[in-house]
């Protein structure tokens, strides 16, 4: 049965939609089998993996619609043994439609079930809020990935994410756990990148992931072209970073 696993942060910009489609692909490579969802309006973990997203008919929006079953929403992707669920634009609207639904928590987590047994990893790349887009990812996911910037306001609203995680556990998702919080766009030169490091680490410990993401160009341009860091260069820093964290996820999930 298929792990499913949020990377989720209400903060933009700190690299949920990199990790989402770099660790997917780099699951791939290690020969495991990979559902990525594409849950942001923004759709750029769709174009990110060379998915035209402007001609995208059936995607997110209509399996949590119901109107449609993920397997007439999956799109095979140009890295291997990864499939993608895209987004689109109308994504946006979801959250009005679904406001008045019975059990509206839980659309994704019921689409979900006829497709977990197909793969040992679902990656589900939420968008950078904590509306009811990102309150479904964490209602279906077995676990969440959190990325946190090696900046100054990293840690401002870590506190908020973690009570909203707390909350789902409570309410919708008893079984929801924290996959590890991962460091990301870290540069050695700046003491004030390694003093988050250090901060994070002390006050989190062992939900720290053992990998942190460097600040990498060829990290910044594979997106423009449509590929995974792997696909675009696989001697680079960022695809030894993202191989070593999903190392270390399989890891954890083979215990």
């Amino acid at each position: 049965m298929g792990k499913i696993i949020a990377i989720a942060n209400q903060k933009g910009g700190v690299g949920k939609t990199t990790t989402s489609v770099n660790l997917a692909a780099s699951l791939g490579v290690l020969e495991k089998k990979v559902l990525l969802i594409d849950a942001d309006p923004q759709a750029n973990a769709s174009s990110g993996l060379g998915i035209d997203v402007d001609n995208v008919e059936i995607g997110t929006y209509q399996i949590l619609e119901h109107s449609n079953t993920p397997r007439e929403a999956i799109i095979k992707c140009s890295a291997p043994n990864v499939d993608v669920i895209p987004s689109h634009i109308d994504l946006v609207a979801i959250e009005i439609e679904l406001v008045d639904k019975e059990n509206r928590e839980y659309m994704l987590k019921k689409a979900l079930q006829s497709v977990k047994d197909d793969y040992d990893f679902i990656i589900i790349d939420c968008a950078p809020s904590l509306g009811l887009l990102t309150l479904n990812a964490l209602t279906a996911a077995d676990s969440v990935i959190i990325p946190i910037q090696c900046e100054y306001f990293a840690l401002e609203g870590l506190g908020k994410l973690l009570n909203t995680i707390k909350s789902i556990q409570k309410i919708h998702n008893p079984d929801l756990d924290i996959e590890g919080l991962l460091l990301t766009m870290f540069d050695s030169r700046l003491r004030l990148s390694n003093q988050v490091v250090e901060e994070v680490q002390k006050h989190f410990n062992d939900m720290v992931f053992d990998t942190i993401i460097q600040r990498n160009v060829k990290l910044s341009e594979a997106p423009s072209f449509g590929e995974s860091i792997i696909n675009y260069d696989a001697t680079s820093k960022g695809a030894a970073n993202y191989l070593h964290l999903a190392q270390e996820v399989i890891k954890k999930n083979s215990k």
